[in-house]
């Protein structure tokens, strides 16, 4: 039976990636617990994708729930214009830290989207400030996906689909292929020679292209990114809000491949899936741009609830649990677990491949993701296919037999 919440809400939630006309009826979820949501009706479910890859700690961790309570008994919000507060300031000291080089300007947000917005803002007004004309467009890279928000819309890749009603609405980008071998890296090379007095910056996801496909590329490609940024003058803006803190492997890919980005974006886990917060965090070269006794010079941006007091909060938190180190050992047990239990699925489908903590079974064509949820469900798992993808990608803190149900569940369904 519908829970009263449910049944009552059910006519007035516009639910997001689907066709409400059509699609299976959301699971109740009463409440979770670790890796694992605990639904209205008593079953437990594994979650395999760490609520869209956020509960990097698992759910309802008590060091960040803790910390959260008490900034709550403080102050829960205040605005970031013209006040300070003690969250905010300790997490970006310890973000640029953190993050390799000289990223060391963070401006916070609330959502992944609107970070990648805030870098590209960042971009186009680095040349304006700098009195170079024409800089307006931005490379991007086919396989790539960077948000839903109208300027994000732009820099994703026009094939993919989900954005293609809004063709020709945007300003177009330069859209290319990942500079993944010799002959590729010639092209971009080509490319940029011919574009780059248009091209502002060139904006990527490190290693994994997330919501486009899981597609993986190796360190070289991002190196090789570094030396044509600087060879043809254009930014580089790496978009860590997928692979940021741990997934990979490294803290982030960035310092895991030793290139130094001019913008990165951070959000997903930075709060360990408990609030919503992002970050676009700029290089010292790019700050000093802003940094005028013009007022016009400065960067008018400002959203309502950026550096909400309660999610920095929680990401200082959740950087304490990555403080000892621990979850590399994780991420390394996840990652072999993975090849293990998804490898007799290589039988079934194009590919199966493993990169850290995210595992992915691609098929030739778009997956049926209801009926197929419906039936990861039945096993007790939570799994959400994604076009011609079915992933993993679950919380550091999953046990071993909860990681075996996963792959199992995805053996039994897909095989």
């Amino acid at each position: 039976m519908e829970p009263d919440w449910y049944a009552e809400g059910a006519a007035h939630v516009w639910r997001p990636y689907c066709q409400m006309k059509t699609a299976p009826a959301p699971l109740p979820v009463a409440r979770t617990d670790g890796a694992r949501l605990i639904l209205e009706d008593g079953r437990e479910l594994v979650d395999g994708i760490a609520s869209w890859w956020t509960a990097c700690h698992g759910y309802n961790h008590p060091h960040i729930r803790a910390a959260v309570e008490a900034q709550l008994a403080k102050a829960p919000h205040v605005m970031f214009g013209g006040l300070a507060h003690e969250p905010a300031y300790r997490l970006a000291r310890r973000l640029a830290d953190l993050l390799p080089g000289d990223l060391n300007r963070v401006f916070f947000a609330e959502s992944g989207s609107v970070s990648v917005e805030i870098a590209m803002k960042m971009a186009l007004q680095f040349w304006i400030n700098r009195s170079v004309k024409g800089r307006t467009r931005f490379l991007a890279f086919r396989g790539g996906y960077h948000g839903d928000t109208l300027a994000t819309m732009t820099v994703c890749d026009p094939e993919e689909g989900m954005h293609a009603l809004f063709a020709g609405v945007m300003p177009s980008q330069v859209i290319a292929d990942l500079p993944v071998d010799g002959p590729s890296e010639a092209a971009l090379d080509r490319l940029l020679g011919e574009k780059a007095g248009e091209i502002a910056a060139i904006l990527v996801e490190p290693r994994v292209q997330g919501a486009g496909g899981m597609l993986f590329h190796d360190d070289e490609t991002l190196r090789v990114l570094r030396r044509l940024s600087d060879r043809h003058d254009v930014l580089l803006i790496f978009d860590e809000i997928f692979v940021g803190f741990g997934r990979t492997g490294d803290l982030f890919a960035c310092e895991g491949a030793g290139v130094v980005p001019d913008i990165v974006t951070l959000s997903k886990a930075l709060t360990g899936g408990t609030l919503p917060l992002s970050a676009a965090i700029a290089s010292e070269e790019v700050f000093q741009a802003f940094w005028s006794d013009d007022p016009g010079a400065a960067l008018m941006h400002g959203p309502t609830y950026m550096a909400n007091p309660l999610a920095c909060a929680a990401a200082g938190a959740s950087l304490d649990l990555f403080e000892d180190g621990g979850w590399k050992a994780d991420v390394a047990r996840i990652e072999a677990g993975l090849i293990e239990g998804l490898g007799p699925l290589r039988r079934a489908s194009v590919d199966v491949r493993v990169k850290g903590a995210i595992g992915v079974v691609e098929f030739p064509g778009t997956v049926e993701a209801g009926d197929l949820c419906r039936k990861f469900a039945d096993e007790g798992v939570w799994i959400r296919p994604m076009g011609k993808v079915v992933y993993l990608t679950p919380p550091y803190v999953v046990s071993d037999a909860e990681l075996a149900k996963l792959t199992g569940a995805m053996r039994k369904v897909l095989g």
